[in-house]
């Protein structure tokens, strides 16, 4: 009990401060797409999650006893929380189980069904904490303490029994949707650590049904409670909160690293294109990267554009042939050829005049081509082996005639 009575007071902090930056995180993407329900339902539970640990912390069940002046009070406030938490999962996994889209009767009534029990029994524990004489005040374990005294024992049994079915009907939900065939990844992952994070959730129901029982029986198994319960608690609230964010998070982020990626591989031929135009893009601090990477394949086409008329399709046509000699894949053998045409229409067009003549050419497939090029240009070894092969071929036709 001396390791309780030290590291109780700061243990409820820690899961508090876990959620809340996870709800920072997910705030902005909630304020910039709030007309989203789905969203906003897993902000508001990130919310009602992080509330229930400030509000078990030891100082925060003083200020709120003191503040009402009833000693206790905190006890059916934590639990009336705590109720209301586990019927947003059900409702939360219900709606998300069966999509937003989803006004079948069945949905409706599950979430009417689920809404109406959770609300009596939490005016339920209400009652019977007004019946219950508890005078005396308890930080860490009210539970174990009033176990036996009337009406607060039936209010301890409710709130654990509530959180017991709502833990164990979302488990079986969240279990079952992992089975099913044809999930993105990213969903089945985030479901993985929701049903670990609940899966612990009954343990702590165990472990505190045990407590109670043992003071029922005559026993004394405080320490399952005080002890056992707490950090099997944070560590679900973290895996739960995890699971929430994990498939928006994983969705966002996976996003923006192709988006990064797309811009790392178009650097090469945008640094071509830069010594063709003399200039470049201009760079802004508050850029998005997709902002970013459309400005990059914009200059890289307008660049391209002009200078696809100097491109020698026939000189294209042999490079293609001698990069599939060479053993290149198809695509690989088109990007190295248009590699290798895009270089020589630079030394070209360094070597005439703007005005020459030369007939402007359809540039489509080579716009379409500009990330694979810009791939290319990086096998230098590669360009050579081609260019090589391809004026060896040359010499060899022009001795043969």
């Amino acid at each position: 009990m001396e390791f309780v009575n030290e590291f109780y007071p700061t243990f409820w902090w820690i899961p508090a401060g876990i959620l809340a930056a996870a709800l920072a995180i997910k705030l902005p993407s909630i304020i910039r797409l709030w007309s989203d329900p789905m969203l906003r339902a897993v902000g508001g539970l990130l919310l009602l999650a992080c509330a229930v640990f400030v509000f078990l912390a030891p100082s925060t069940i003083v200020r709120i006893n003191r503040l009402t002046g009833v000693a206790n009070f905190s006890g059916p406030w934590v639990y009336s929380l705590l109720t209301a938490f586990c019927a947003c999962c059900l409702l939360l996994i219900i709606t998300w189980r069966n999509g937003l889209s989803d006004r079948s009767a069945r949905t409706r009534r599950a979430m009417r069904g689920v809404m109406a029990v959770y609300s009596c029994v939490i005016a339920a524990m209400w009652v019977l904490f007004a019946l219950a004489d508890v005078p005396e005040e308890r930080l860490w374990d009210l539970d174990t303490y009033y176990a036996n005294t009337p009406y607060m024992r039936e209010m301890i049994l409710l709130y654990l029994l509530a959180h017991t079915v709502a833990v164990l009907v979302t488990n079986v939900l969240v279990w079952n949707w992992i089975r099913t065939d044809g999930l993105d990844s990213l969903l089945r992952w985030g479901l993985k650590f929701l049903g670990v994070g609940y899966a612990l959730q009954l343990v702590f129901d165990a472990a505190k049904l045990t407590a109670v029982g043992a003071r029922w029986a005559g026993g004394n198994l405080d320490w399952l409670s005080t002890a056992v319960a707490p950090p099997i608690a944070c560590l679900s609230a973290i895996l739960i909160a995890v699971g929430f964010i994990f498939p928006h998070a994983g969705q966002y982020l996976h996003g923006r690293w192709h988006v990064r990626l797309a811009c790392h591989e178009l650097r090469p031929l945008y640094l071509l294109m830069r010594t063709v135009n003399g200039g470049g893009v201009p760079f802004l601090l508050r850029a998005t990267p997709e902002l970013r990477l459309v400005r990059r394949e914009t200059f890289i086409r307008d660049a391209l554009l002009p200078l696809a008329r100097y491109i020698d399709e026939e000189r294209r046509e042999r490079s293609h042939d001698a990069a599939v000699a060479l053993g290149h894949p198809p695509d690989r053998a088109r990007a190295l050829a248009f590699t290798v045409a895009i270089l020589d229409a630079i030394d070209a067009r360094n070597h005439r005049r703007e005005d020459d003549g030369t007939e402007s050419r359809d540039a489509t497939e080579l716009l379409r081509e500009i990330g694979a090029v810009s791939r290319a240009l990086r096998d230098t070894d590669g360009i050579r082996e081609v260019r090589a092969r391809m004026e060896a071929r040359t010499d060899g036709h022009s001795l043969a005639g």
